[in-house]
């Protein structure tokens, strides 16, 4: 499970938007544990807060500075405390790191040895120091884009408010890696830093840091820092609080408090926008509309992404979004079904995970029945590969979203043919070229999508959204 999905499921599960620090800070530090050997009471102290808070949290994060200043005993404080973090709740370790030379090295340290979820970068070496660390495809990266330190401002809101250099932050790391791969990091007090920030990454998870300054208001600043869909903000625990011996009963509260304030702001702003086409051309592709409204939303990005085979391609493609949005979400059902009224089947499968709401809308559409092979099979109860009911012998049609590698949809067929089925169609959305349905035609499959590359590029560019510049290094590419 990647840590997209790991935080996920713990917000869902604790219903949870908080993180902890766990910052052996001796200042910080209860009297009731000072007494004991420091150590010592530093990490009893860590392990109670840990105990307390593990049903209403959603990540951890130590911060390694603080344990670095403990030297030699520091470091060995932060296995053990490591070691004691629940395996299903995410870490984020808190290291600022900016050493480009040294990137490789900590990156295989932190996520192999240590086996923490994410980390926090500084932006100022720029890719090439973030790089080594998004080549771990279950893992991710907070980019520092902000503090709340006063002193900063000259540098952060450099070379004016209106312009100011922690937004170009966001703008030039938001093409270093995937919504799944890199999150921000913003320190403020300033809950209009918390909009500009969200204006510009609508799709990014945001760890918020120094909200809880005197005078703040909850709800200003979870309707700045939530996203469309009401998420994609974390919430730090008040260092204050971490103190109390009544810790399970305040963050409980708090909790409460967070949901309340975030389901009051999703119940004012619960509409569902239309779009309406902006351009008309006398010859344009079938499906332009549908294109146009992918790139306005933010499902088609363009600049330099790290792949999860630590490829790079010049864009990226997130269709995780069209569920939220039931216009674009239906024509993308429509564009399917075009291509599955003439192929003969007796079920359909998606991929999982992200074609099984496509998957699920089209089954409901066509009356037909669906079934799943599963990403890694479990542990317990039936074991089963192939989710749902079937026959050996039925013919399944296979739905994904896009074909890059060819290689996941294959995996999924191959699970499928294992179990006596016939899989002879694999329809996608987006086929990214490069020879893809050859190899797929190799390997004894036919591919269909309904949109490829070259007509997603070609598009934007008639239709202005991309530069002469732009498309011509994209179809270079």
């Amino acid at each position: 499970m990647n840590f997209f999905d790991k935080l996920n499921s713990r917000i869902s599960q604790n219903q949870s938007l908080l993180f902890v620090g766990l910052d052996p800070n001796p200042e910080m530090m209860p009297a009731s544990y000072a007494s004991q050997d420091m150590i010592a009471g530093l990490e009893n102290w860590l392990r109670f807060i840990i105990n307390e808070t593990t049903d209403f949290v959603c990540a951890y994060k130590p911060t390694l500075g603080f344990y670095e200043a403990l030297g030699v005993p520091g470091l060995e404080l932060l296995l053990k405390i490591l070691a004691a973090i629940p395996n299903h709740i995410p870490i984020i370790l808190d290291a600022k790191h900016s050493d480009l030379n040294t990137s490789s090295l900590f990156a295989h340290t932190v996520f192999t040895e240590w086996q923490v979820d994410a980390i926090t970068l500084s932006p100022y070496p720029g890719q090439d120091h973030v790089g080594p660390f998004l080549v771990y495809p279950d893992k991710a990266v907070f980019i520092l884009c902000c503090t709340s330190n006063a002193s900063a401002a000259i540098l952060q809101q450099y070379p004016t408010k209106e312009a100011p250099l922690y937004l170009q932050v966001v703008k030039e790391s938001k093409n270093w890696g995937t919504p799944e791969q890199l999150g921000l990091e913003v320190g403020t007090t300033n809950a209009d830093v918390l909009t500009l920030i969200r204006g510009i990454a609508p799709e990014r998870i945001i760890m918020a840091r120094s909200i809880w300054a005197e005078g703040n208001n909850l709800k200003e600043i979870l309707a700045a820092g939530l996203n469309a869909n009401g998420d994609g903000l974390l919430i730090p625990v008040p260092q204050d609080m971490l103190g109390s011996s009544k810790l399970s009963e305040e963050i409980q509260s708090l909790c409460t408090e967070i949901n309340q304030a975030k389901t009051e702001i999703i119940w004012d702003g619960s509409t569902c926008s239309v779009w309406l086409p902006d351009v008309c051309f006398l010859d344009q592709h079938p499906q332009q509309d549908l294109i146009l409204q992918l790139y306005d939303i933010g499902c088609i990005m363009f600049g330099n992404y790290v792949q999860a085979s630590g490829e790079t391609f010049p864009y990226y493609i997130d269709l995780r979004k069209i569920i939220s949005n039931p216009q674009i979400f239906n024509q993308v059902l429509t564009a399917y079904e075009e291509i599955l009224k003439n192929l003969d089947f007796d079920r359909l499968a998606g991929i999982p995970y992200g074609s099984l709401p496509t998957a699920t809308g089209l089954s409901l559409r066509l009356h037909c029945p669906m079934i799943y092979p599963r990403k890694e099979v479990k542990a317990h109860g039936t074991r089963r590969v192939i989710e749902g009911d079937f026959h050996p012998g039925e013919t399944v049609v296979v739905v994904d979203d896009i074909l890059i590698s060819g290689k996941s949809v294959m995996e999924g067929a191959e699970k499928l043919k294992s179990a006596g089925l016939n899989v002879n169609d694999i329809v996608v959305f987006i086929d990214h070229e490069k020879g893809v349905r050859d190899r797929l035609q190799q390997n004894g499959y036919w591919g269909h999508s309904v949109l490829t590359i070259t007509e997603i590029v070609t598009t934007l560019y008639q239709a202005g959204r991309i530069n002469e510049e732009q498309f011509s290094a994209l179809t270079a590419s």
